[in-house]
């Protein structure tokens, strides 16, 4: 695929997708950073890929509200579990989160090892489909990134740990659908990571490197026909990377 108009009709909705998962995610992988959680994100997002797996071998509209509920359903209760574990547990949080998602990956395995599309499937949950979002779902994506920066940025610290979680599930499993397990992953952690040390500006410099990783991976994506999401990890680690050494030794860069 090249640049051409034809190409840019396709990479439009797929950069808006970007962005509004850079939007929820870089406020929530600054949390996640903080808590000392990194592989919360891919838990939860593998237990709400186990939603959508159990509702797709039921048969239910691959689009349609019952899995978007299965996918919200499972991905809450996997967070409500995670939440419980921190406040008894709190020493080996990461271990529980760690046994979650391979828990949930093998349950995803048996769902598909009799799915003779299960390759597929399994594909699309860790790499996703961003180059075909198409832009009639971009409206429902806003407005649920909106719902969940307004909850988190309007109730501050007062959202708690339990809050956390609930709203961790719902970004999470929005944007796995979206764009994929390895690209929820990315963009919560990269741009957290890359400014972790930096004081001013911070989430500013943030969603700087999603934007741009998003925009360089579609694009580099087109020119060499290579698999976005995993060209989007790539841009999005270079980028993250870049900001990272421009601001090594400034203490408050």
């Amino acid at each position: 695929m090249n640049l051409d108009a034809a190409s840019l009709a396709i990479l439009w909705p797929a950069f808006i997708a970007g962005l509004l998962v850079t939007a929820t995610h870089v406020p929530l992988g600054m949390q996640v950073l903080a808590r000392g959680i990194v592989f919360i994100d891919l838990a939860v997002a593998q237990i709400a890929g186990v939603g959508v797996i159990l509702a797709d071998s039921l048969g239910w509209e691959p689009q349609g509200v019952a899995v978007q509920v299965a996918a919200l359903s499972a991905a809450l209760a996997g967070a409500f579990f995670l939440t419980w574990t921190e406040r008894r547990w709190p020493e080996v949080q990461e271990a529980i989160i760690g046994v979650v998602f391979v828990l949930a990956s093998s349950v995803a395995l048996l769902l598909l090892a009799r799915n003779v599309h299960g390759g597929e499937h399994l594909k699309d949950l860790l790499l996703g489909q961003i180059l075909w979002v198409s832009p009639e779902r971009l409206p429902l994506q806003v407005l649920i990134a909106a719902a969940i920066l307004a909850l988190w940025y309007g109730l501050g610290a007062r959202v708690g740990r339990a809050g956390f979680y609930v709203l961790f599930a719902c970004a999470v499993t929005a944007s796995v659908q979206l764009v994929g397990l390895y690209l929820v992953f990315s963009t919560l952690v990269i741009p957290a990571l890359a400014t972790y040390r930096t004081r001013r500006r911070r989430h500013l410099k943030a969603y700087l490197i999603g934007a741009v990783g998003y925009a360089a991976g579609l694009a580099a994506s087109a020119a060499t026909d290579l698999p976005t999401g995993a060209m989007i990890v790539c841009a999005l680690a270079i980028t993250g990377g870049a900001v990272a050494y421009a601001g090594r030794g400034a203490v408050a860069a």
